[in-house]
């Protein structure tokens, strides 16, 4: 049984005003349907209902303040899961709502048992439709139209492959909009390298958060994970089921072997940094030389308010080379950055020998 997780954008879900393209929706739930009844399982996870509020609530255009986005959020979010219920039905499937927050995937409890309820809903032959929870929180508001949190399911599933739908047919090496000399990439094997080669600018559509560049973001996390990504058209009904047959439609962006276990992929990707760990060049050389543990004594500056346990990011002269959970709460790491084992025993005798134990932490 192989999982997909498609995103659909904004852009894709509504038009400019807020209205659902229904027509559209109820050929891929369609394309869905057929290939469900096949064996293939899929997740949804859908933008637009901020979108759906502003029309229901006859708004002039997308809002700035949070408070009104949330509000229209709120307004939004129950009828837009009302439609994709209804389009799935029509297919003779059930679709489960699940709403879902960022930072409650920054919490290793709670990660895990989002995982499970959606495993065990697409075991019973469902298709789950994600959004996030933007009543709650401000992060999908600012993130991307939940192409990382598209990213972080499809990696927290351990999914087959992640599909982006979007605007326009896929990365192109200018924005198509501006430039009708502008080409398709086809295919991408590094991220960085095709950001730095393509202008993919910050184009976004007129209700809707997205751009390109989280889209690619959203690829690479995917990648690490072993997950590869395509990024096509959801405005073509002909694209999508030509990208879950394999064929050349949009842009594939190319994953390799995962590069971590399950729990330093939600290190690296779900869970929040609180604070900052400043290390010298020999920490930094022994962290990417060998399988070794962050030691107070390379330690030069403590940046942050954390606790035992958070999330920190650790960098060498600026750059970040790491990601880990502490073992020292923020005070107490500043007491004794740059020491010796031997005179941490004599300033804090219960502290541990590592600053970040290797077993967790990411080395980038």
């Amino acid at each position: 049984m192989s999982l997909t997780v498609i995103k659909l954008g904004s852009s894709v879900v509504v038009d400019d005003h807020g209205r659902l393209r229904r027509d559209l929706l109820a050929s891929l739930c369609a394309t869905v349907g057929a290939r469900h009844r096949d064996g293939e399982r899929y997740v949804l996870v859908s933008s637009g209902a901020i979108a759906r509020g502003i029309d229901e609530l006859g708004l002039p255009g997308r809002p700035t303040a949070i408070d009104a986005l949330q509000a229209a959020s709120a307004v939004g979010q129950g009828r837009l899961f009302r439609s994709w219920d209804d389009l799935f039905g029509a297919e003779s499937l059930i679709a489960a709502q699940v709403l879902l927050t960022l930072y409650d995937l920054g919490d290793r409890e709670a990660f895990v048992n989002a995982r499970r309820t959606l495993l065990k809903l697409v075991e019973l032959g469902t298709v789950p439709v994600i959004n996030e929870n933007d009543t709650t929180t401000t992060e999908e508001i600012s993130f991307g139209d939940n192409d990382l949190l598209a990213a972080q399911v499809a990696i927290m599933l351990g999914a087959d492959r992640l599909v982006l739908l979007t605007s326009t047919d896929g990365l192109f090496s200018a924005d198509p909009r501006r430039d009708p000399s502008a080409s398709l990439v086809r295919e991408v094997h590094d991220v960085e390298q095709a950001l730095a080669d393509n202008d993919v600018g910050t184009t976004t559509s007129t209700l809707g958060t997205g751009g390109m560049r989280s889209k690619a973001l959203a690829a690479e996390m995917a990648a690490a994970a072993g997950i590869p990504t395509t990024v096509g058209s959801g405005l073509r009904s002909a694209a999508l089921p030509r990208i879950l047959a394999g064929e050349d439609e949009g842009t594939r962006f190319v994953a390799g072997e995962a590069r971590w276990s399950s729990f330093k992929l939600w290190l690296r990707y779900a869970k929040p940094a609180r604070g900052t760990i400043e290390i010298d060049e020999g920490a930094r050389r022994a962290l990417s030389r060998d399988d070794t543990s962050l030691l107070p004594v390379g330690v030069v500056a403590v940046a942050g308010d954390f606790k035992i346990g958070d999330a920190v990011d650790v960098r060498c002269g600026g750059e970040l080379v790491a990601k880990g959970l502490t073992g020292y709460a923020s005070g107490a790491l500043r007491l004794v950055m740059g020491e010796r084992t031997a005179r941490i025993r004599e300033l804090l005798p219960q502290a541990p020998e590592e600053a970040v134990h290797r077993d967790r932490l990411v080395v980038l």
